[in-house]
């Protein structure tokens, strides 16, 4: 009992930060709770995260603000057509000595860091997009044959424009798995963007608090793996991923109608850990339906491809999903 109480605690204690981390950043990114509940999420959950909208939508402010108010040391690549993966990861020089002896020295690129802001990730080419594939997923990167462990913790906040404009490149499949979350940013309201014209057009700008150092933003993580998860939530969770993947038995007929590839297990993954973070950010000790259907879109939807007929009918992945999702609540309740 006095170690459940003592995970309570903890639990409590971290649920207290995020919230003093939340309101950290809405002194400089006005507006926009939803956006910056997901970036923190994928942070306390150990992710990366792409955030899509048009330039000019604070996009940038938010990522720098993320890593002061986190405790991050951030680097920051801008993408573009003619960046290659040594500008990224780093190259090896060769040296001459005052003894006129030569040998190779390694010089870090950007990426070795611990907040990666790569800005605007699909102006650049699929090859240079390549570069960020390992180094998402296992934290380290390989040059020479040698590997080299980034920071810790280390994550990617990637920036993204509509792949409508002219001068961008889809990111792969596999690239886009490995973001814990997609971040739609959408156009602020008239009241939020008059908060914001107010706010950055005169001579100073409210700065951010670091609320978080780097020990303790790894310390959350293992906490937040920690967090208890029911087993109704669990079958919900189950029960909503394999619903999304229309070659499965259980997929709904608007699934199987609509969708041509669907999310694999490292969406459930993702998912379970997304719940317990938005359960903290609500000020809970324990997730609930209504955090699974909160997550659902977010976690799922670039995960997921709309087939061709879908696509000319007009539908979007993000209303699918909240269907889904809507299902799974019902099955589970019914079970």
């Amino acid at each position: 009992m006095a170690n459940d109480a003592d995970l309570v605690a903890e639990i409590e204690i971290l649920g207290t930060k995020l919230q003093a981390a939340r309101a950290s950043i809405a002194k400089r990114f006005i507006g926009q709770e939803r956006v910056v509940d997901l970036t923190l999420t994928a942070l306390v959950c150990g992710g990366h995260a792409v955030l899509i909208g048009l330039p000019g939508m604070g996009k940038t402010m938010l990522v720098d603000t993320l890593s002061t108010v986190m405790g991050l040391n951030g680097n920051r690549i801008q993408f573009t057509p003619d960046l290659m993966p040594a500008d990224i990861l780093g190259s090896e020089v060769l040296e001459t000595a005052p003894d006129g002896s030569r040998a190779f020295r390694f010089l870090e690129g950007p990426i070795f860091c611990q907040l990666l802001m790569a800005d605007e990730i699909n102006r650049a080419s699929p090859r240079t997009q390549s570069a960020l594939l390992q180094a998402m997923q296992e934290k380290e990167v390989t040059i020479a044959g040698e590997h080299r462990p980034l920071g810790a913790p280390f994550h990617v906040l990637a920036t993204q424009n509509p792949i409508e404009q002219e001068g961008t490149y889809p990111l792969p499949e596999a690239q886009l798995d490995r973001f814990l979350v997609q971040i739609d940013v959408p156009y602020p309201d008239r009241d939020t963007e008059r908060d914001i014209l107010l706010a950055t057009t005169g001579t100073a700008m409210a700065e951010a608090t670091p609320e978080f150092t780097a020990a303790e933003l790894i310390a959350a993580q293992t906490l937040l793996r920690r967090m208890p998860v029911g087993d109704a939530i669990v079958d919900m969770i189950l029960n909503l991923v394999r619903a999304c993947r229309p070659d499965d038995a259980t997929a709904p007929a608007f699934i199987r109608d609509n969708v041509s590839w669907g999310p694999g297990p490292r969406a459930s993954q993702s998912l379970m850990l997304a719940v317990r973070a938005q359960a903290l950010l609500e000020g809970r000790l324990a997730p609930s339906p209504d955090d699974v259907r909160a997550m659902a879109a977010p976690v799922l939807t670039h995960r997921m491809a709309l087939s061709f007929a879908a696509r000319a009918r007009g539908e979007n992945l993000p209303a699918l999903i909240a269907q889904a999702a809507d299902q799974a609540t019902k099955s589970v309740a019914a079970a």
